[in-house]
């Protein structure tokens, strides 16, 4: 925790920051704190979600506020109400003997809970421009005597369109305050408002940081929502070894996912922000011990957590965003080693998953989720192979003499098959598993392994159409570009095109009612359609190919 100190932060921060098991200052942190706890400077800090931002302003709210103080000391601006929620975790997370109350609000939550918080007194307030713009006219949020004021995703809020509520609500605030602006990118309209409001400042960037993608295999899975403990209970079994971290979107979730493991004995372990800081600093200790060896956690909670040698990552909630995604497998194929990435995707989530693909250029292979008998053929494999191991390393003498007694009056087949029973019924035992339902063709996806969407056309030969004619028809109706569709396939009277998930997208809400008067449907195709066939991807048999653990080269 030196370099903790080193950058000014006193002892009682730093035993809050143990306790999460934090063990040195991320680039922007390090970069961001001394400028802060100085206060003689503005800051404006180029830097990606996933950095430790939140703990760089965080900090200095811990080092620099006042316990309890008669009116609101920081202000904290966020493009989104989930976004809101996790800063206003993470820093309730780092208050550590520190009496700070915390407040996010934002549209959707209920405005009389809000009221409420904000007359019982706020120290610090998380929250969306629009709510907290209407706290401010309404007189039920004051921040005319704030310290700081922080605008997080800083081109997020202006893509969104709220950089004139940002406008006002800086004009609510101290004058004297210290503004810290975070923004991945320095868009013209960023750089006017700072220079408008922050004319003093001091311009931080940190380095974004590069996954080294050959490390990682990244993969992902189809599966219903209800299918989803089965699916992870088989790829930990059917893995060598696993040593990893399974993000979840929520505490509940959390909660859930870890006890039904460890009911099923694994070695796991919850962390979420409800985890008292010392049981935190139990649990991270086995984490890094090996004595826990699945922890199970949400992504505010993971935060900290440094361990090099993870072999997976699962994402059993998709992550919100592309960043949040990069930032969540980074944690694997560190220091040289090798580590497997693994995401659930449900139906309804395929263009989260485009999204990912697309935003952090990762290549993200699907594979099928291996089957009850694929999994005790390994383990049953494995099981041979440490015999062999402890006959070729001897040192069983001690047991020579059961030996010989258990063969005196039984032949040796019957002997081994009745140990086995004994010492492995339930790991080789298919009932140890639930069912998981396949998906198949007849499920009516429409969607690849590539992401890219199959789309039914209800014109054919006898309409006239023809693979040119539809392509060029798209293109002029909806804007779509010729080259972006494929598999045009023209039957006697309706037509199938492939697109990828974005301008398959486009191409149906052009279509959507068939409000534009061209009088032609267009909709997903499913099985009914007669979409499915060869175009999902897999063997020749419309199936998928097994995932069979383990990272590998290609």
């Amino acid at each position: 925790m030196e370099k903790f100190r080193e950058i000014g932060l006193s002892e009682q921060t730093i035993r809050a920051l143990s306790a999460k098991g934090f063990e040195e200052p991320t680039e922007i942190q390090a970069r961001t704190i001394p400028l802060l706890l100085e206060g003689q400077s503005n800051v404006i800090a180029q830097a990606q979600t996933g950095t430790g931002k939140t703990a760089a302003f965080g900090l200095v709210f811990m080092e620099r506020l006042a316990e309890s103080a008669s009116h609101v000391q920081a202000i904290v601006l966020t493009p989104t109400r989930e976004l809101a929620l996790q800063v206003a975790d993470e820093i309730a997370s780092l208050r550590g003997e520190k009496r700070l109350r915390v407040a996010a609000v934002y549209g959707g939550q209920s405005m009389s809970l809000q009221l409420r918080q904000l007359k019982q007194g706020v120290d610090i307030v998380i929250g969306t421009p629009g709510r907290v713009l209407d706290h401010l006219k309404r007189g039920t949020l004051n921040i005319s005597q704030v310290a700081y004021a922080v605008l997080d995703e800083a081109d997020e809020m202006l893509n969104m369109g709220f950089i004139e509520d940002i406008e006002e609500i800086l004009e609510y605030a101290n004058a004297q305050r210290q503004l810290l602006l975070f923004s991945a990118t320095m868009p013209q309209r960023i750089l006017g408002l700072a220079k408008k409001y922050m004319p003093k400042h001091t311009l931080i960037k940190a380095e974004k940081k590069q996954l080294d993608k050959q490390l990682i295999e990244q993969i992902w899975f189809e599966v219903r929502e209800g299918d989803k403990f089965e699916a992870l209970c088989r790829i930990i079994d059917v893995e060598e070894e696993f040593y990893g971290i399974v993000f979840c979107r929520t505490k509940i979730i959390v909660d859930d996912v870890a006890s039904r493991l460890a009911a099923r004995g694994y070695d796991a372990e919850a962390l979420h922000g409800d985890i008292a800081q010392h049981q935190r600093e139990r649990i991270l200790a086995k984490f890094r011990d090996r004595h826990t060896t699945v922890l199970v956690a949400t992504d505010v909670a993971a935060r900290g957590i440094d361990v090099s040698s993870l072999t997976h990552v699962i994402n059993y909630s998709i992550p919100q965003d592309p960043e949040n995604y990069v930032h969540r497998i980074g944690r694997t194929g560190r220091a040289g080693n090798q580590g497997t990435a693994i995401t659930f995707v449900t139906p309804n989530e395929y263009r989260d998953l485009a999204f990912i693909k697309r935003i952090s250029q990762s290549e993200i292979r699907k594979e099928r989720v291996p089957r009850v008998e694929e999994i005790l053929a390994i383990r049953k494999r494995r099981l041979i192979r440490e015999v062999h191991r402890l006959i070729d390393e001897g040192g069983m003498e001690d047991f020579a003499a059961l030996a010989d007694e258990l063969m005196a009056e039984r032949d040796a087949k019957s002997v081994i098959a009745a140990l086995a029973a004994h010492a492995f019924s339930d790991e080789l035992s298919a009932q140890r598993y639930g069912e998981i339902r396949e998906f198949t063709d007849r499920d009516g996806s429409s969607v690849d392994a590539s992401g890219r969407t199959r789309l039914f056309v209800a014109v054919g030969k006898r309409d006239g159409a023809t693979p040119r004619g539809l392509v060029d028809f798209f293109q002029q109706e909806a804007g779509v570009p010729g080259k972006a569709i494929h598999d045009v396939a023209i039957f006697d009277n309706y037509s199938f095109i492939t697109a990828s998930f974005a301008e398959a997208e486009r191409i149906l809400s052009k279509f959507k009612g068939q409000k534009n008067g061209l009088g032609v449907v267009v909709k997903k195709a499913t099985a009914r359609t007669g979409g499915g066939g060869d175009f999902r991807g897999g063997d020749s048999r419309g199936g998928r190919p097994p995932y069979k653990g383990g990272p590998r080269r290609h």
